[in-house]
């Protein structure tokens, strides 16, 4: 990206990459586990290192991320959710190729059930350093893991409306992800207990809502000008513009342990983000929140994930999530036909049906008498069956 100051303090330029609209990329974070013991086994750096291709610094698509218990799959863009399964699911393939001889098992959720944050390794990277000089004992905890969504925009201008009205939905997008009840082997009552911890750091948490992208610019001058980030990306808000790939970057997600859940949960982004676009292509005015709401929506969907009771507009219109999702459905399902992801959409009502992973978790923890490695095992299959 290049950087282009203007004139006095607070007129930066920020470009905003052409992007195809609504094609979609996916970030899925994985944990490493023993298969035996189904605690975290910190083996990134062997792993990525025995699959990167000949003569590469690394794999494309498999990442390494903050701690060495970690690896990241990367989709390519797609235009169709089904493609970025196809694409997940072969790199879910190629990475079990190392992994299964080691006894390395793969699971996802928010949070890991009992592994202790103060006994994992950080890479050994210089942004992964300073990241942890600046945050110390809130950086140290960040034991946590998402999936990320990025939705191509293909006009500057659309991206902070876009991202203003996806607030409206990111309690709906964050109980039906809401995947880490444990903390360091404790029940937190909580469905979601890494939203909380994530917007600990600087920069994380709920976005401002800006009315236009010079007020965005202006912010992002101001946190490169008092050292709060040296790069735009390091502002790591729940949902966010990503200028590098003209993109809306979702990610308010928990940790997702299955691939048809990932692709639920994906195509309700991207049809949210193409309807949202259709409207503003119609005239219309978005629709928003004030940021109070937004922020107890927040709180109570990590709270209560899909039994959250959540503000739906501005008057203080309540409705409980998990029906305000299926009505949501129902309004995206033309933008699902035009989409292709109609099955796909379908699999959200199946998570509201079958319970989200933090429900499926607990009631492992119940039916087990408070076995945490058993609640570890189940996520373990559930990634290796791919189905929730």
């Amino acid at each position: 990206m290049i950087w282009l100051r203007f004139g006095h303090h607070g007129y930066m330029h920020v470009p905003f990459a052409q992007s195809p609209r609504s094609t979609i990329g996916v970030e899925w974070e994985l944990l490493l586990l023993d298969a035996d013991s189904a605690d975290l086994r910190q083996v990134a750096p062997y792993v990525l290192a025995q699959l990167k291709p000949e003569g590469a610094s690394e794999h494309p698509q498999i990442k390494q991320e903050l701690l060495i218990n970690t690896v990241e799959l990367v989709s390519t863009p797609h235009r169709t959710v089904a493609e970025v399964g196809i694409d997940l699911s072969g790199l879910l393939g190629e990475l079990r190729t190392v992994t299964d001889p080691l006894r390395v098992e793969l699971a996802c959720a928010g949070t890991h059930p009992f592994s202790r944050w103060m006994d994992q390794e950080v890479t050994d990277k210089a942004r992964y350093a300073k990241l942890i000089d600046r945050t110390r004992w809130w950086g140290r905890q960040m034991l946590i893991y998402g999936v990320h969504v990025h939705v191509g925009i293909e006009h500057r201008d659309k991206a902070l409306p876009i991202l203003n009205a996806l607030l409206t939905h990111a309690p709906h997008l964050q109980a039906l992800s809401a995947s880490s009840p444990f903390w360091v082997g404790e029940q937190t009552g909580y469905a979601s207990n890494r939203a909380l911890l994530f917007q600990q750091l600087p920069t994380a948490g709920l976005p401002f809502q800006f009315g236009s992208w010079s007020e965005y610019e202006g912010y992002v001058d101001d946190m490169l000008v008092t050292g709060v980030i040296d790069v735009v990306s390091e502002i790591r808000w729940d949902i966010r513009p990503s200028p590098n790939f003209g993109t809306i970057e979702v990610r308010v997600c928990d940790g997702i342990p299955t691939l048809r859940e990932v692709l639920a949960v994906t195509a309700l982004i991207q049809c949210l983000v193409e309807d949202l676009s259709t409207r503003l292509d119609n005239g219309e005015t978005l629709p928003t929140l004030p940021p109070w709401h937004v922020q107890e929506n927040k709180w109570r969907a990590a709270r209560y994930g899909t039994d959250a009771i959540v503000i739906c507009d501005a008057a203080g219109k309540e409705r409980e999530v998990g029906a305000d999702t299926l009505d949501l459905l129902e309004q995206l399902a033309p933008t699902a036909r035009r989409l292709g992801c109609v099955n796909e959409l379908a699999d959200v009502a199946r998570i509201l049906e079958t319970g989200a992973s933090y429900r499926r978790q607990l009631a492992v923890h119940e039916q087990t008498g408070g076995n945490l490695r058993a609640v570890a095992r189940s996520l373990i299959s559930e990634m290796r069956a791919g189905l929730c």
